[in-house]
């Protein structure tokens, strides 16, 4: 039987491939994340404030806009790669939140989206942009 080599089983070295599947999930990430989640939260609506308060966080109001800041706000910085791991961290901060405090009692299916971005925005915190980002041209600008 003839071995089974190549592209299919091995990694990419090719920087311009792993650059691009670096933008594509940190643009789908803060997209969906921004015009699915965030949106929809900003203003915060007295149900979040609300939501943020049974959960035990001082200032409930403030950590309401907080989170609705890094869902829609962290999602569009993610998008285009602009201060993509603190935006990231924010992110995650907030999923941790979303998966442990509002959807700590319920069953892995209602935490899984949550997870998801939590577990996406983590790869950012620690990978980084990529290098077809907004941090990648500045930081290239910084060195000269």
């Amino acid at each position: 039987m003839k071995r089974i080599c190549g592209p299919l089983l091995a990694s990419s070295s090719n920087i311009n491939t792993t650059a691009t599947a670096y933008l594509l999930l940190r643009v789908f990430i803060g997209l969906t994340m921004a015009f699915s989640h965030g949106m929809g939260k900003m203003p915060p609506s007295e149900m979040l404030i609300g939501g943020v308060s049974s959960l035990g966080f001082p200032m409930p109001e403030l950590f309401a806009w907080a989170a609705a800041c890094a869902e829609l706000v962290g999602g569009l910085l993610l998008a285009i790669g602009l201060l993509t791991r603190p935006a990231a961290a924010f992110v995650a901060f907030t999923m941790l939140v979303a998966v442990f405090g509002v959807h700590g009692a319920d069953p892995f299916e209602k935490k899984e989206m949550a997870l998801l971005y939590l577990f996406s925005s983590l790869f950012f915190v620690l990978a980084g942009a990529g290098k077809f980002s907004l941090d990648h041209l500045l930081s290239r600008r910084c060195t000269k």
